[in-house]
């Protein structure tokens, strides 16, 4: 039988995801990171995506079929972004051993990570040569970010729904305000509700984050970073409420 300690140990390890924060509020903050990371990598670094590592998957089999030269930044960001979710589970499973809930430490991990991404982009100015290594260095950073906060929704933030894949959210919000229409049964029509009020925070949160960062970018160029790196921060003092 558990002690009361272990038992609180226990608790500690396990995100609030019941709370309105924990289950709306920072997937949509985290969504919005992902949407202006994504798009501002698309449109200052040659196509890059950093969020959306299928587009990358079609950007190299496009080039590999055509004959073209697939992009290094492109054929690097797979296995990095591959690499990086193995560390992150890592590291979460040695926190958690020591009795660390991992939220806080992955969500801080993702800001130095965006802020070196921001940091190498900045003497670019409004533009940086994507084949130059440090525009490769750069891209990596922000696949590693993104691949951070994947790892965390699925590790730290149980229940919450994807902050960086729409197609799946949108698919099941989609499917399940035609089950609220259409369902006989109360109770899947509750379901249904209850789901819906999930998955909608992050499709819009992803939705004005690639508005907010195609906006910046066109503006400022990749200094605009400084936009996801500011919501990161934000949401690594926020963290505590679900940690």
């Amino acid at each position: 039988m558990s002690s009361p300690v272990e038992n609180h140990s226990r608790r500690n390890l396990v995100p609030a995801v019941d709370s309105c924060f924990g289950t709306r509020t920072l997937p949509f903050l985290l969504s919005v990171i992902a949407g202006t990371t994504d798009v501002i990598g698309f449109l200052g670094l040659d196509g890059l995506f950093t969020a959306h590592i299928t587009g990358n998957l079609v950007m190299l089999a496009a080039h590999v079929v055509s004959g073209g030269a697939a992009p290094l930044a492109a054929m690097l960001s797979v296995p990095i972004f591959m690499t990086v979710l193995g560390l992150s589970r890592l590291l979460a499973a040695g926190l958690e051993a020591l009795g660390h809930a991992s939220l806080r430490p992955l969500l801080l991990l993702q800001f130095v990570l965006l802020v070196g991404f921001l940091a190498l982009c900045i003497p670019a100015g409004s533009r940086l040569e994507s084949t130059a290594p440090i525009a490769i260095v750069a891209g990596m950073l922000g696949v590693s970010a993104m691949a951070v906060q994947n790892a965390m929704v699925r590790i730290s933030l149980k229940g919450a729904p994807a902050t960086a894949v729409m197609t799946t959210n949108i698919t099941l919000l989609v499917i399940d305000l035609g089950d609220m229409l259409i369902a006989r049964d109360r109770r899947e029509v509750a379901r249904a509700r209850s789901r819906a009020r999930h998955t909608w925070p992050a499709v819009l949160g992803f939705a004005v984050g690639c508005t907010l960062g195609a906006a910046c970018e066109m503006l400022v160029g990749l200094r605009s970073l400084a936009l996801p790196a500011g919501l990161a921060l934000l949401a690594l003092a926020l963290g505590r409420v679900t940690s």
